[in-house]
């Protein structure tokens, strides 16, 4: 049985404070929802996302004035192909 079978939620923390300065920003989205369609499509041509958002919008689905502002953020060697990616996506 997988845990979510047994109603077990699992959550993965990374500490990402010593590499975080590797990723950039690459673009900001309103919603999370858009976000995790572009992580999603990046990952899956395995370029590595991390997400950055003010938990206020997460928590209470705000989307208006910056609140839900998702910014997606790629290592810097792979920024240039991450952008073309996302360009070619539109």
């Amino acid at each position: 049985m997988t845990p979510g079978e047994w109603g077990i939620s699992i959550a993965i923390v990374v500490d990402m404070r010593n590499s975080e300065s590797d990723f950039v920003v690459i673009d900001a989205v309103q919603g999370e929802l858009t976000a995790h369609v572009i992580k999603s499509h990046l990952e899956s041509e395995g370029i590595p996302v991390l997400m950055q958002y003010e938990s206020a919008g997460a928590i209470y689905g705000l989307t208006v004035n910056g609140i839900g502002e998702v910014r997606i953020l790629v290592p810097k060697e792979l920024v240039e192909e991450a952008k073309r990616i996302i360009k070619l996506s539109e």
